[in-house]
């Protein structure tokens, strides 16, 4: 298993980053969120996860480790492959997932495209008792920072299309959260979070 990765940024693609690391480049994975603080040529360090197959080996990369055990937790509910839960994280953070199965919020998780009522109810069934409470429901809990970008507007749309939205949609959800934004130091993460949230109405 390989539990982390440190290396060169060599390439950040819509979907993963290819982190150079002695001389390899290895394809890692990411949510739209974790790819918006990875720059070309800045050394970084990722956790990550090995999803084994028969027919391939995929590592999967994470902004920390929380996210990291998350997505992990995430497949040992039944029907939620690694891929489902990729798209759970770039929908909520950790904590908004943690806050939507232990309160049985079905409308929060059915924001995520590929998930259902009854896929939601099954969801909070079977990880209610093992995902823990919100981390900042805790007394004297500082919540995660999320990445700015300056270009959030391109990072929201290639986060999206990445995520198998068309461009017009993506375009469409950008303007509708448009008016969220704090130009000064717009919070990336969130804006993809309502944009896609704004696309599960639709």
């Amino acid at each position: 298993m390989i539990a982390f990765v440190r290396g060169t940024v060599a390439e950040v693609t819509l979907s993963s980053a290819i982190l150079e690391v002695g001389g390899v480049g290895l394809e890692l994975h990411c949510t739209p969120n974790t790819l918006a603080t990875l720059h070309r040529g800045a050394v970084t360090t990722l956790p990550t996860s090995m999803v084994v197959r028969e027919e391939s080996l995929t590592l999967f990369g994470f902004l920390d480790e929380d996210e990291k055990n998350v997505f992990v937790l995430l497949q040992t509910a039944s029907g939620v492959g690694p891929k489902l839960a990729q798209a759970m994280l770039a929908v909520h953070s950790p904590e908004e997932l943690r806050r939507a199965v232990t309160t049985e919020d079905v409308k929060t998780l059915t924001a995520v495209p590929g998930i259902g009522q009854k896929g939601a109810q099954r969801i909070i069934l079977e990880l209610k008792d093992r995902i823990g409470v919100p981390v900042s429901s805790a007394p004297g809990s500082v919540t995660r920072a999320e990445p700015a970008h300056d270009a959030w507007r391109t990072q929201v749309h290639a986060g999206l299309v990445g995520l198998g939205w068309s461009g017009k949609e993506a375009d469409r959800a950008i303007e509708a959260v448009a008016p969220e934004a704090d130009e000064s130091a717009p919070d990336v993460g969130r804006l993809l979070r309502a944009a896609l949230r704004t696309l599960g109405k639709t």
